[in-house]
């Protein structure tokens, strides 16, 4: 049987970037990927948003890392010329009911270190975005967008540059842990079993599934995923007057609703929160009418027929609906009593913008930190 000292699952963004973290830290890493392309499961089906850290509990997963992430993603892209923006986002409240809730990021958003969001009444906020309707407004200037696509070519071209690889289609099919080790059966067309010191479960939607086809994990460990689907309209035939993103008031599942530009200029709206048994990347236009709705509480003059079915992505939640979220769950060696393992559950949104804090807290449990 071959061995190899780190096999991680899953060529996303957060596999890609935990993959380059281990091989900067001396370790032989492979990376395995199901498909015929890097990045084209969650992290290719996403508005590219570069999040502050604003929503997230402090002191959780999901706060610390997003906020280390933001900071080392900006660094990344700027050193390695991706394109990129820090084109700031309004987070808007429609009616005055909603103002106690923006009142309250602001709060969260400090205790996460997130220093430079400020709180806009109606008159301010309309000052910096003439065509927005609003009673109030939280403005983050440290919220951007950026390339995903060439940030992941760029954290394979430094896995690779490190002595790393990535083998493309090459499916796990499941194993089994034996003492510290793990062995993994992978497909494709030269199928093989693989043994490792360190197996990195970052396959995205496929993580719980592969965490209870190793013999020898406890599969309880393993939560059940649920699905929430998110939908995305283009903008066609009318020009947002807008300079910075725009969000609602967040709901429950997502952040609502919200206009995102891409790097190009042209506008996005997305997504909404549609709880979906399997993978389904279809999207439906007859939920236009609910996103005209929602858009039309901060853009009022947005054009009957100006949205257009775009994409959607499913993001992988530990909660069903209806219950509160739940953080990111990322469990390493001392979770599994000492094997080599460590799995990445639920990482879904601020999980592209923490990928490269993701990926040395990735490194730093499998050296036991």
């Amino acid at each position: 049987m071959e061995s190899v000292d780190c096999l991680v699952v899953g060529a996303g963004a957060i596999g890609l970037a935990a993959a380059r973290a281990l091989a900067a830290r001396g370790r032989e890493v492979i990376v395995v990927e199901a498909t015929d392309r890097i990045g084209s499961g969650i992290s290719s089906r996403n508005s590219e948003v570069v999040h502050a850290g604003l929503y997230y509990p402090r002191g959780s997963l999901m706060a610390r890392l997003c906020v280390e992430g933001r900071r080392a993603l900006y660094d990344f892209c700027a050193s390695r010329h991706i394109p990129h923006g820090e084109c700031g986002k309004m987070i808007v409240a429609a009616s005055a009911g909603e103002i106690g809730e923006l009142e309250a990021l602001r709060e969260r958003a400090r205790g996460n270190g997130v220093d430079d969001v400020v709180l806009l009444d109606g008159a301010q906020a309309r000052a910096l975005e003439p065509g927005l309707s609003c009673v109030a407004a939280l403005l983050s200037p440290s919220t951007g967008i950026f390339d995903s696509d060439a940030y992941m070519r760029a954290l394979q071209g430094e896995l690779e540059s490190l002595g790393g690889v990535v083998a493309l289609k090459t499916p796990a099919l499941g194993g089994a842990a034996t003492g510290e080790r793990v062995a993994l059966d992978l497909g494709g067309a030269a199928p093989t079993r693989l043994r490792c010191k360190l197996l990195v479960n970052a396959a995205g939607l496929a993580a719980t599934k592969l965490a209870r086809s190793v013999a020898g994990l406890d599969p309880a460990l393993a939560p059940r995923t649920y699905l929430a689907k998110g939908n995305y309209f283009s903008l066609v035939g009318q020009k947002a007057p807008f300079v910075r993103l725009i969000y609602p008031a967040p709901v429950s599942g997502g952040l609502g609703v919200h206009l995102t530009f891409d790097l190009a200029g042209a506008a996005r709206f997305g997504p909404d929160v549609e709880w979906v048994e399997k993978e389904d990347y279809v999207v439906d236009p007859s939920r236009a009418a609910s996103f005209y709705a929602a858009i039309r509480r901060y853009w009022p003059d947005l054009k009957d027929g100006a949205l257009q079915p775009a994409f959607c992505g499913l993001r992988p939640k530990l909660s069903p609906p209806g219950a509160p979220a739940r953080d990111f769950l990322i469990l390493g060696p001392g979770d599994y009593g000492g094997v080599g393992v460590v799995s990445l559950f639920g990482i879904e949104s601020p999980g592209l913008t923490a990928s490269l804090a993701i990926g040395e807290h990735v490194a730093d449990l499998a050296q036991g930190r």
